[in-house]
């Protein structure tokens, strides 16, 4: 998560507080949802997780080499996984930042001829914030919550695409530099996109997910009240998925990840998905955010949780989530 300047000597008064406020909009499920047999598998969840927040991408930071070895893990995964470049190679090009530096972007095509006209947008930052400069045991900033566990997510969910053929809307999977350089890689992609007259639907961008909150709902999202996305994704999987977290509009998250830019950009529902409360992880932007803290389990459960509500989110004959006056 781009770097909250205004937030960092709050952060640990917040982990101190254990009020828990649920928004009185829960929605309740309107149609059945889609049963999913697929399986996320933990183990590799487990092992993407592991690699990508590894001492060996030395923090990920952008324009270095550590981040270079995480881009090519990255393409690796999607060429495996039979998804398609969206340009001409995997590799988009920052236009906005000295050295070189990419966005990792695949795309799976709908298979429905009109719908997959139409882009749902699934996305995670894979940048960190590097090596310290300072003398000390562990220099690393390995970003296993942030956000190697929302990319982990977004691979995981690529991969079932893939698998099932399952869309008819075409699925855009983005893995953005440049995020906590100020959002720079979604800046620099949308420009792009809206050049193309790119037809966006809906974007999705999950952002640290590595350990759960104790409350009565899964997650929340980021500009909670800009939308219905909360309501349909409830709707989608006939869960309380999807809950109201105070804090994340009181510190206006929806303005600090790489949906804004999509936002922007658009004018459509653009919104990220996150764990983390402020109360369930102490190490934010800390070398100790590293990958023996994150919990596997959930997020291997998360993931499982959101294919019903992306399935139906790439398939609906009408745009069903739409912007609130």
């Amino acid at each position: 998560m781009k770097k909250l300047y205004f937030l960092l000597p709050f952060i640990f008064l917040a982990c101190k507080s254990s009020t828990t406020t649920t928004s009185e909009k829960d929605s309740q499920s309107n149609s059945k949802p889609i049963g999913i047999n697929y399986k996320v598998s933990e183990t590799e969840i487990s092992d993407f997780l592991k690699y990508l927040s590894s001492d060996d991408m030395e923090g990920r930071e952008t324009g270095t080499k550590g981040i270079e070895k995480a881009a090519v893990f990255l393409e690796d995964f999607l060429k495996k996984n039979n998804i398609k470049p969206y340009f001409k190679t995997y590799r988009d090009t920052l236009t906005n930042f000295k050295s070189p530096a990419f966005n990792i972007v695949g795309v799976i095509e709908g298979t429905d001829p009109e719908l997959k006209k139409e882009y749902v947008v699934l996305s995670a930052h894979y940048d960190h914030i590097g090596i310290e400069k300072k003398e000390q045991a562990d220099k690393i900033n390995n970003g296993a919550n942030d956000d190697a566990s929302g990319v982990t997510a977004v691979a995981a969910i690529g991969k079932y695409f893939s698998e099932t053929k399952s869309n008819k809307r075409s699925i855009l999977i983005v893995f953005f530099a440049g995020e906590e350089k100020g959002l720079l890689g979604s800046k620099s992609l949308v420009e792009k996109l809206k050049k193309q007259n790119f037809n966006l639907y809906t974007q999705l961008n999950i952002e640290m997910i590595g350990v759960p909150m104790k409350r009565d709902y899964l997650a929340y999202v980021t500009g909670f009240d800009k939308s219905n996305m909360a309501d349909k994704i409830n709707e989608y999987t006939g869960k309380k998925t999807i809950g109201f977290l105070p804090k994340e509009a009181e510190y206006q998250l929806f303005y600090r990840s790489d949906n804004y830019s999509f936002f922007q950009a658009f004018d459509k529902p653009c919104q990220s998905i996150s764990t983390f409360d402020f109360e369930n992880f102490d190490f934010y932007h800390h070398v100790s955010d590293e990958f023996k803290l994150m919990d596997i389990p959930h997020i291997t459960s998360f993931t499982q949780e959101l294919l019903p509500a992306v399935t139906k989110i790439a398939v609906t004959s009408t745009q069903e989530i739409t912007m609130k006056k």
